[in-house]
């Protein structure tokens, strides 16, 4: 539980549910917010996940008040301790801090079976017997109303004695369930008479063997936030046609407190899934590498692949909050990942296509040590030295034999200038039998050390080199959108619109010596290729790096051609 000290100013954000906790507070209503973040544990949390920790941690800072992370871990079928390890990090390390500790749904599961009890005792909650599907089938369709169970008017006294046995094991999953009783009639079919709890036999992550029945979300959902003292509970939008249901229990239980349900539009993002179901089946069928490979959108896999948690936070910041769903264009995030890189990554050079420069009229057994700026969109930014040699790896899309005019790079006769160091006009190349360039020879001009002109003549292009005597070698992985289709299974089905060229390894590069240093899952930026971090893969004898961004959005000038 987070309390913050911070007060409310004129620069607090303003939407529709801030507005309303700013009215809340000035009227008297509350005098103290109260927000929970409540997610459930069977899967890693995604960026959607991440706009509503932003929403309300971010909340309860701005207005002084209190923000539980709350588990809601009413089916331990597919509940694991691994999920609720993982999502504390992630909450963690997007900046947000909960207190002394998380909440549990389960930690209310004596408490909820005895306010359902009481239901049973009020003559709003029954036992009833029909199968899942028959369930399904009374409960009738958005233009027809539902049909009654036959077991919908069992006398208080059969209904707790059944609800009794259900809970010390008697009967086999599926063969009864708690109903509340309230209209099945009505055009909100969550108000047709809704399960309560099923019959569960499996092993919970923190009461074990303890209960054998299990209430559902929207039982358990309101009446934690009550326990809790909550005061706006905010949910995405479908759970908009749930708020009459959540204010039914409050109203007909002996709640401590009358949590309010506000809903906003949730997250939708271009060319991947945020459906926590599809990424577990991205997972299970080993589409992807893990819940936090780097192509997938959750928070542990945009951490992987070096996505500052700040620039997360700015996004969804940008992004506002509204009533309605959108889809928003993943260029959009990724510009914004690397505003935020821009400003904090320091450069070093890596060559990804490597081939072979050498300088012939370079001394073969002379090393120089060159200064690079590490950052210079950083003015307080400081140099490093790097290592300069008779032999270089340049990229291999910088040289071409019959260059056209706009080509500022290596061709024969044509001057350009090496980062850092000198300039150097290309002489010839050596090729295979198959006609691949495998070596780039080149003269350098001795006055031109640091890559500054001696005579204020002027050179077209700028490359970007790596010492062959000093380079170290790397596996750098390039990673793409997952999905081809901005709107994956919009025209098909969903897993065939995923992206074959989702992951290019580059399994033989060429770094410059600094990135030894590089922090794993912090990105600095290869020169005119792209943003990178460090992968937990590296070890001591091999190093892999993962691509962040490219420098510039790749699919929007695909698009324009």
């Amino acid at each position: 539980m987070t309390d913050t000290t911070n007060t409310t100013t004129d620069e607090t954000p303003h939407d529709f549910i801030r507005d309303r906790v700013r009215a809340d507070l000035e009227s008297g209503l509350h005098d103290h917010i109260v927000t929970r973040f409540p997610p459930e544990p069977n899967g890693f949390l995604h960026i959607g996940h991440a706009k509503s920790i932003c929403l309300n941690f971010g909340i309860a800072n701005e207005f002084s008040g209190t923000c539980n992370l709350r588990f809601d871990d009413t089916n331990p079928a597919k509940e694991d301790e691994a999920y609720i390890r993982a999502i504390q990090d992630d909450v963690r390390w997007l900046g947000f801090d909960w207190g002394d500790k998380p909440f549990y749904a389960s930690d209310y599961f004596e408490t909820l079976y005895a306010w359902a009890c009481h239901l049973i005792g009020e003559g709003l909650a029954y036992v009833d017997d029909l199968s899942a599907e028959q369930i399904r089938e009374y409960r009738g369709t958005l233009t027809e109303p539902g049909t009654h169970s036959p077991h919908r008017e069992r006398s208080v006294e059969e209904n707790l004695d059944l609800f009794a046995r259900m809970r010390v094991g008697e009967f086999e999953d599926g063969a009864r369930v708690l109903r509340a009783k309230i209209d099945m009639a009505s055009g909100n079919i969550n108000l047709r008479d809704p399960v309560l709890y099923r019959i569960i036999r499996h092993p919970h992550p923190r009461t074990g063997d303890a209960w054998c029945i299990y209430p559902n979300y929207d039982f358990a959902h309101g009446q934690s936030d009550a326990i809790e003292g909550v005061t706006h509970s905010l949910c995405t939008l479908e759970f908009e046609d749930h708020r009459p249901l959540y204010n039914w229990f409050l109203e007909n239980l002996p709640v401590p407190a009358q949590p309010r349900q506000y809903e906003f539009g949730r997250l939708n993002l271009g060319h991947t899934v945020l459906s926590k179901r599809r990424l577990l089946q991205l997972v299970s069928e080993n589409h992807v590498a893990g819940w936090d490979d780097p192509r997938m959108p959750t928070v542990s896999g945009l951490r992987r692949r070096g996505v500052p948690a700040a620039a997360i936070r700015d996004f969804i910041s940008r992004l506002g909050v509204t009533k309605a769903d959108g889809l928003v264009e993943m260029s959009y995030l990724e510009n914004t990942i690397r505003e935020h890189l821009n400003q904090s990554a320091e450069r070093r050079m890596a060559v990804l296509d490597p081939v072979k420069l050498v300088i012939e009229n370079y001394p073969a057994d002379q090393t120089e040590e060159l200064e690079a700026v590490n950052n210079p969109a950083d003015e307080n930014s400081d140099t490093r030295m790097v290592s300069f040699s008779r032999e270089l790896w340049v990229e291999r899309d910088d040289y071409m034999d019959d260059a056209p005019k706009k080509f500022r790079r290596l061709t024969i006769d044509q001057e350009v200038r090496l980062r850092f160091a000198y300039f150097v006009t290309c002489t010839g190349v050596t090729k295979d039998d198959a006609g691949n360039v495998t070596e780039i020879r080149c003269t350098y001009d001795p006055e031109s050390r640091g890559g500054d002109s001696p005579d204020g003549r002027k050179v077209r292009g700028t490359i970007h080199w790596v010492s062959a005597a000093h380079a170290k070698t790397a596996e750098v992985r390039l990673y793409d959108h997952l999905f081809a289709e901005e709107e994956p299974g919009k025209e098909r089905d969903w897993l065939e619109d995923l992206n074959p060229d989702s992951l290019d390894v580059r399994s033989t590069c060429y770094l410059e010596p600094a990135l030894q240093e590089a922090e794993t899952g912090i990105a600095v930026q290869f020169e005119r290729l792209g943003y990178f971090c460090t992968d937990p893969d590296s070890r001591p004898d091999g190093l892999v790096f993962n691509r962040t961004v490219g420098l510039r959005d790749s699919w929007a000038k695909a698009k324009d051609k």
